[in-house]
C-alpha cells in the first residue's frame, strides 16, 4: 500500500513536472487562427474584432499585461503574435494568436491539455475585450 501511495505521489509529480515544461514549438501554435465567426468551445474560444493596426496594438499591450503571460512568436509589424499564459497554481499553458486582417482582428485562444478549459479562455478574452473597449 505503501508503495502504490509513492508510485501515485511520483507520478502527480511527473505529470506537473510535464505540463510546466513541456516544450512549445513556435510552428505548432503560431499558426493562422482561420476566425471566420466568434465561436466558443470546449477547450477555446475565437472571435472577430472590428478594428485595424490600432486596435490589433492595444490588444497586444492588454494581453502582455496579463499576468503569467509571455510572449511565444510574432510581432505586431508581422500581423501575428502568438503569447502563452499559464495557469497560477499548475501552470496549465494556454495559447492566444491574434491576426490582423483587412479591418478585423481575429483572437483564437486555446488550451494545450485536457479536454475542458471550464471557461478560463472565454473568460480572459472577454476581460481582454472589455478592457480594449474602455479604452476607446
Amino acid at each position: 500500500m505503501k508503495k502504490l501511495f509513492i508510485l501515485l505521489i511520483l507520478a502527480a509529480i511527473a505529470a506537473a513536472a510535464w505540463v510546466r515544461l513541456a516544450p512549445s514549438p513556435a510552428e505548432d501554435w503560431h499558426v493562422d487562427p482561420k476566425v471566420t465567426a466568434d465561436q466558443d468551445g470546449a477547450n477555446q474560444v475565437r472571435r472577430r474584432i472590428e478594428g485595424g493596426e490600432d486596435v490589433f496594438r492595444r490588444l497586444d499591450h492588454i494581453i502582455l499585461a496579463t499576468p503569467r503571460t509571455d510572449l511565444l512568436a510574432g510581432s505586431p509589424e508581422e500581423g501575428r503574435v502568438t503569447y502563452i499564459t499559464r495557469s497560477k497554481w499548475m501552470g496549465f499553458p494556454d495559447y492566444t494568436t491574434i491576426q490582423l486582417g483587412d479591418g478585423v482582428v481575429e483572437l483564437w485562444s486555446r488550451s494545450r491539455f485536457g479536454q475542458s478549459d471550464m471557461g478560463v479562455n472565454r473568460a480572459r478574452a472577454e476581460g481582454w475585450l472589455q478592457e480594449l473597449s474602455r479604452g476607446e
